[in-house]
C-alpha cells in the first residue's frame, strides 16, 4: 500500500496506550489495532481528526506516502 499509517509511533512519542486512546476517540480497540496495522482501506476525517486532537500532533505525523515498486518503476522509465 501506498500510504503507510506511523500511529503505533505517535502513541509511543506520546505515551498514550491503546486503550486509552480508542476510548477517548470513541473506536473499540480492535478496530483502533486494525488501524495502526494498516489493515484498513479507509479512515473518516473525524477518526482522524480526534487523533491529532488526542496526541496533539498532525495527520502528516500519521500518514506516509511510500511508493509502489510498479509506481516507481514507470516513474523512472519516463
Amino acid at each position: 500500500m501506498a500510504i503507510v499509517i506511523r500511529l503505533d509511533v505517535m502513541m509511543a512519542r506520546r505515551k498514550v496506550r491503546s486503550n486509552v486512546l480508542a476510548r477517548a476517540i470513541g473506536i473499540t480497540e480492535a478496530n483502533l489495532s486494525l488501524l495502526k496495522s494498516g489493515k484498513v482501506k479507509g479512515l473518516r476525517f473525524s477518526t482522524l481528526e480526534a487523533i491529532c486532537r488526542v496526541l496533539e500532533c498532525q495527520p502528516g505525523d500519521l500518514l506516509e506516502f511510500v511508493p509502489d515498486e510498479g509506481a516507481e518503476a514507470l516513474r523512472q522509465a519516463s
